[in-house]
C-alpha cells in the first residue's frame, strides 16, 4: 500500500488506530501481549488476513512504523484493516486472561464469552492457550481424549485414546497441520478441551482436596457400584437393572450409531428375550463373526468411557455369585449377567482386555464363567 503525503480519510483513520493500539500495548502489564504473534489472535473464520505479519511478535509489529508496514510486498489497504482488528483484539484481551505458568493465574477467558455452546469458528490461538493450561494445569494431560467427549459418535476412533497430553502441548495450528487431522477431527479435539475449561478453568488448587471428572453416567454408576461392595445389603434384581444395567444402556446409545444400539438392545433381552449371538446373527441378517465385531465395539466404547469398569463390574459380578451360593432361593439374574458380557467380556476374541475374571476363590470363577455361559 502507497502512504502518500496527502492521505485518504480511510487512510488516516488506519493510522490513527495504529498510533492508538500501540499507545496501549507498550504499556508494561502488556509485556506477555507483546511477545506472542499476531496470529494468536486470528480466527479461522477470519478473511484477507495479513499472511505477512501473522508470524511476527506484536512487540515487533508494533515497533515498526506504519508507513513500513504499508509498504510490504502483498499487503493492501484491506489487509492492513485485518492488522488493525487483530490489534484491537489483543488490546481487548486483559492481561491477565492470557494463560500463564503459575498455578495461581487468572483463568478467566474470552470462550466464557460462548459458554452456553462451542463454536468451532471462533477458537483462536490464545482461547487454546488457555483451555490446554487448565488441562496441563489439572494434571489431565495423561487422561484419553474419549473419556471426556460428549459423544463418540462425533470422534474418530483412531483418537479415543489419544492422550490429552498429545494435544495439550502443540499450537492450534501444530495440530491443524496434520496430515490426518481434518476439519472434524479438530472440532472434536477442540470440544473435548472447551468442555474440559468450561469446568475446572476457573477452579482453584487446595492440597487437601481433589476433584474428578467423569462422564456422569459413569460416575453414577460407579459410585454405586463401589457402595453395594462395601455393603453387606443383598443385591436385588432391580436395583441391578436401575443402577448398573440401564445407565450403561443409556452411555452406548449417547456414544454408538444405531445399528450396535439395536444389537445391544436385542442381546440384553429388552424387546423380547435375552438372544444368544447366533439369534442375534439370525434376526439381524448378519454373519456371526461380524455380530462379534459390533459387540467389540460396546466394550471398546466402554473400556475408554468406563477404564476401571471392568473390575469393579466383576467384584459386584463375585458378590452376586457369594450371595447366591449362600441363598436357598438363589436368583439368576440373566439380564444382569448378559449386560456383564456385553459390557466387559469375560473372553471373547478381539475384545479389549477380555481376561478371565478374577475371584477370590475357585469356586467364585466356576460360578461367574457359569453364570456368564449361560447368557449366550
Amino acid at each position: 500500500m502507497h502512504v502518500s503525503n496527502t492521505r485518504s480519510v480511510e487512510e488516516l483513520h488506519l493510522v490513527n488506530q495504529f498510533d492508538q493500539f500501540r499507545r496501549v500495548l507498550q504499556a508494561p502489564e502488556y509485556r506477555a501481549h507483546r511477545e506472542k504473534p499476531l496470529a494468536h489472535w486470528a480466527l479461522p473464520s477470519d478473511r484477507r488476513l495479513p499472511l505477512a505479519f501473522l508470524g511476527r511478535r506484536l512487540a515487533e509489529l508494533i515497533e515498526t512504523p506504519f508507513s513500513s508496514l504499508a509498504a510490504t510486498a502483498g499487503v493492501g489497504r484491506k489487509k492492513l484493516g485485518s492488522l488493525i482488528m487483530l490489534l484491537s483484539r489483543a488490546v481487548q484481551t486483559a492481561p491477565d486472561d492470557l494463560p500463564q505458568s503459575s498455578p495461581a493465574a487468572a483463568t478467566a477467558t474470552i470462550s466464557q464469552q460462548h459458554s452456553d455452546g462451542f463454536d468451532f469458528s471462533h477458537v483462536s490461538e490464545l482461547v487454546w492457550d488457555q483451555w490446554r493450561t487448565s488441562v496441563v494445569r489439572h494434571g489431565l494431560g495423561g487422561e484419553k481424549l474419549g473419556r471426556f467427549a460428549p459423544t463418540l459418535r462425533q470422534m474418530t476412533r483412531v483418537i479415543w485414546n489419544r492422550t490429552l497430553g498429545e494435544y495439550a502441548h502443540q499450537t492450534l495450528a501444530q495440530i491443524r497441520d496434520q496430515k490426518t487431522h481434518g476439519e472434524k477431527r479438530v472440532r472434536a479435539i477442540l470440544e473435548v478441551f472447551h468442555g474440559l475449561h468450561a469446568v475446572i478453568g476457573g477452579m482453584g488448587a487446595q492440597r487437601h482436596l481433589v476433584v474428578r471428572l467423569y462422564p456422569a453416567l459413569i460416575d453414577q454408576v460407579e459410585r454405586w457400584v463401589e457402595r453395594q461392595l462395601q455393603s453387606a445389603g443383598a443385591l436385588t434384581e432391580e436395583s441391578l437393572l436401575e443402577n448398573y444395567v440401564r445407565p450403561l444402556c443409556d452411555q452406548v446409545r449417547i456414544d454408538a450409531n444405531e445399528p450396535i444400539v439395536r444389537l445391544m438392545e436385542t442381546r440384553l433381552g429388552f424387546q423380547g428375550p435375552i438372544t444368544s449371538v447366533r439369534q442375534v446373527a439370525r434376526g439381524m441378517g448378519l454373519t456371526r463373526a461380524r455380530v462379534y465385531q459390533l459387540l467389540n465395539e460396546i466394550n471398546d466404547i466402554m473400556v475408554v468411557r468406563w477404564p476401571n469398569g471392568r473390575h469393579l463390574s466383576y467384584e459386584l459380578l463375585g458378590k452376586l455369585t457369594r450371595q447366591n451360593d449362600e441363598s436357598e432361593q438363589a436368583k439368576p439374574m440373566p439380564q444382569f449377567l448378559a449386560a456383564v458380557e456385553l459390557f466387559y467380556p469375560a473372553a471373547r476374541r478381539g475384545a479389549e482386555g477380555a481376561v478371565e475374571p478374577a475371584a477370590s476363590s475357585r469356586r467364585e470363577r466356576r460360578g461367574a464363567s457359569a453364570a456368564l455361559m449361560r447368557t449366550g
